[in-house]
């Protein structure tokens, strides 16, 4: 009997232990530039997209490559495992979750997601214009 009691804490002290890391894990914090260099953890780094540099797909590494720059107007290179999000051309401001790479001195990024413009906003420009 005391086996039994014995073998069902270890496995609630395991699943305890196992949760409290995949939550930390996966809790990802905003940051800038800065912060993304100085933390070695993955972060989400929130900024808009610099037109004026280049962008490239490499097929042969399925990797995205393009330039941000964060809300202090730091700029680096992103390279994003996969192809450019849809309505990457469209997007008002851009967040790269993923770590800086200080060797390469890039922002490897797993998943970037675009904020684009509402269709609803030029109705409402309308609207405000007619009334």
């Amino acid at each position: 009997m005391k086996i039994k009691v014995i073998v069902a804490s270890v496995i609630v002290v395991a699943f305890v232990i196992f949760g409290s890391y995949s939550f930390l894990e996966s809790n990802v914090e905003y940051t800038d530039l800065a912060g993304a260099m100085a933390k070695s953890k993955k972060v989400q780094l929130k900024g808009t997209w610099v037109k004026e540099k280049p962008s490239s797909f490499d097929p042969s590494k399925s990797q995205f490559t393009f330039y941000m720059a964060d809300e202090a107007g730091r700029e680096c290179k992103v390279v994003l495992d996969g192809a450019a999000p849809n309505n990457f051309e469209l997007a008002t401001s851009v967040v790269a979750k993923g770590r800086y790479v200080r060797d390469g001195e890039y922002f490897h990024a797993s998943e970037v997601l675009t904020k684009c413009p509402s269709k609803y906003e030029a109705q409402a420009d309308e609207v405000k214009k007619a009334g």
